[in-house]
């Protein structure tokens, strides 16, 4: 499956000011690592963000997002955004720091 480039270049930009943050192909998309953690990735033309629990429980009370469910299983802690959640740079914005935020409170990769 291929990812729209363009929402890459978006999240790419969006991730700009980030120290370590690294691209690497998966799910047949993009994700996006951030001290070598996977914090967000395009599948297709969704966003797939990493939230934790807790974080995807709240994301899933709002409208364009559902249960990541790439294997067709619900993946726990992901979720994917449609298109239409991520039609300004400012929303798009806001599920990176969101993803970021979660990846703030993961445990330091090993090297």
């Amino acid at each position: 499956m291929a990812y729209e480039e363009a929402l890459a270049a978006r999240v790419s930009a969006a991730l700009a000011w980030v120290g370590d943050v690294r691209e690497q192909r998966m799910f047949g998309g993009i994700a996006f690592m951030v001290d070598g953690h996977m914090a967000c990735g395009i599948v297709g033309s969704e966003l797939m963000v990493r939230l934790g629990e807790e974080g995807t429980d709240a994301a899933l009370r709002e409208p364009n997002v559902r249960p990541m469910d790439f294997t067709g299983r619900p993946a726990r802690g992901m979720v994917f955004v449609e298109p239409a959640g991520l039609a300004s740079d400012q929303t798009l914005q806001g599920w990176v720091e969101r993803a970021l935020a979660h990846v703030a409170t993961l445990p330091p990769k090993t090297r």
